[in-house]
């Protein structure tokens, strides 16, 4: 029988949690307000807000000093196809350790994870020497398999624990009605963790597209994404917040839109399984 909840604890988890959020939120909230300040009453101190100089100047300056629609389309390129060429390679993979498990799985598994923790300036001229000599320095598809190989360790591990929560004998069922291994997994397997897989591919989008260190380190000009985008307007002689701020919410804004849009079905994904 579910405990009672007084009207007062009510109170006190739904002010705590609105408060959390608005921390959590603040610095993005003032990056917008302050994109559309000039200059001045960007660095003013006291920050200034309704004594501000509200202006549309920054973003138009930002359109017409960059190439946005080019930048934008790097990103979506680069995240979505790093996204789904991960998840051909992690629903096998996830696949063979979920119902072929080995004595060994959940160390590689630990292993895989533990990439994750190794900082990322450790690899990284060994990266850009190796991308150098085959050419994919500053390319839409060395950067594809870069976020690729980043994110992989994650999206099989997610993928892992939606496909525990498949009874395997669900796929023996299947197996015995003639399906070979490849209707296994698309027919029956896929088809059961899609909302798993959808959420997988959303967390690994917006993982992808926030990526700042290997985008700006791999590209110059032709495939830098909407992170080098934002690294263009840091000038030698300082920074232009106003500037800075106007583009940086042209660039975290799509992912917004998506991540809000879209946040029933990333709840859904990753909480899939987690209630008996």
């Amino acid at each position: 029988m579910a405990r009672a909840v007084t009207p007062r604890r009510k109170l006190i988890t739904t002010i705590a949690a609105w408060t959390v959020a608005l921390i959590i939120f603040f610095p993005v909230l003032w990056m917008i307000l302050t994109s559309f300040k000039t200059e001045a009453s960007a660095v003013a101190n006291p920050p200034e807000f309704l004594s501000a100089d509200w202006t549309l100047e920054n973003y138009a300056e930002v359109w017409a000093r960059s190439d946005y629609p080019r930048f934008f389309w790097n990103s979506v390129v680069i995240s979505v196809g790093s996204t789904l060429l991960g998840l051909l390679v992690a629903v096998p993979s996830a696949w063979a350790m979920a119902f072929v498990p080995g004595k060994k799985t959940k160390d590689l598994l630990m292993w895989m994870l533990s990439t994750k923790m190794m900082p990322a300036v450790a690899v990284m001229i060994p990266l850009y020497l190796l991308f150098q000599r085959l050419g994919l320095i500053d390319t839409k598809i060395g950067l594809v398999f870069a976020l690729m190989l980043m994110n992989l360790p994650i999206i099989i591990w997610m993928l892992y624990t939606y496909f525990k929560e498949i009874p395997g004998e669900i796929l023996e069922a299947s197996r015995m009605d003639g399906a070979n291994l490849w209707g296994e997994i698309v027919h029956v397997l896929t088809p059961m963790a899609l909302p798993g897989i959808a959420s997988t591919m959303l967390l690994n989008i917006i993982l992808a597209w926030n990526e700042a260190f290997w985008t700006i380190v791999l590209t110059t000009t032709k495939a830098a994404p909407l992170s080098a985008f934002i690294a263009s307007f840091s000038a030698p002689q300082g920074l232009f917040y106003a500037k800075l701020s106007a583009a940086s919410a042209m660039a975290i804004m799509p992912i917004l839109i998506l991540g809000w849009f879209s946040q029933k079905q990333l709840v859904r994904g990753l909480t899939f399984g987690a209630v008996k």
